[in-house]
């Protein structure tokens, strides 16, 4: 994965109050977003002095991203192990879509997208290691899950990595446009439901085998 640097080549430097540092960072970053997070809070979170946060973090977006970095790799894992690798389609993607929809609608996944997309000109290393470490791993687990229920002869697919990236998409339909565009700032559960209960739907329309619809 590609290391990020400033401007100017300084780096993210790793010691003793790292984790310390992130930790402080997390909780002011979702509190306060980006660009209403002062590195002066963020070091009184922390409880460090400002000169040991800059010391690991010599940018204020470095930071960011290696908290938006580890916070993607932790709710990446969520979607498929919150239940057995061996339950029914239905069941594994209504639960994965609930919660691809809880982090593309959250706080910090709206941040993490808005400053990826506004900082992806002057650091381009900063889209590429959220892609990585946020869509690109959810894909990779549901793509998993999708070969191993195939291979239980649960779902007739191809293209493994399509179909996980067609059903992320499915799971943004109404909420995500509205959402970015900011028509809507938050959502009601019966509309959650509505997205949710027609991407897995359409899916298994598509890649269920007919015998075990039922049951998938």
């Amino acid at each position: 994965m590609t290391a990020l640097t400033t401007s100017d080549g300084a780096a993210i430097r790793k010691g003793r109050k790292y984790d310390q540092v992130l930790e402080g960072a997390r909780r002011i970053f979702l509190r306060d977003g980006f660009e209403g997070a002062s590195v002066d809070e963020i070091a009184r979170e922390a409880g460090v002095s400002k000169a040991t946060l800059y010391s690991y973090f010599p940018d204020k977006r470095l930071l960011f991203l290696e908290m938006a970095r580890l916070e993607c790799l932790r709710q990446a894992d969520e979607p498929l192990d919150m239940t057995e690798r061996t339950a029914p389609p239905r069941v594994v993607l209504t639960r994965a879509a609930r919660r691809i929809i809880e982090f593309f609608t959250s706080e910090f996944g709206r941040q993490v997208f808005r400053i990826c997309v506004a900082e992806s000109d002057r650091f381009p290393a900063l889209g590429c290691q959220f892609y990585e470490s946020g869509p690109k791993l959810a894909r990779e687990r549901i793509a998993l899950y999708l070969r191993q229920a195939a291979a239980r002869g649960e779902l007739r697919i191809e293209d493994f990595e399509l179909a996980a990236d067609q059903f992320a998409e499915l799971c943004k339909v109404d909420l995500f446009p509205r959402m970015i565009c900011g028509v809507a700032p938050a959502f009601r559960e019966p509309e959650i439901e509505r997205v949710i209960h027609g991407a897995v739907e359409m899916f298994l329309a598509r890649y269920g085998v007919a015998d075990k619809a039922g049951s998938s």
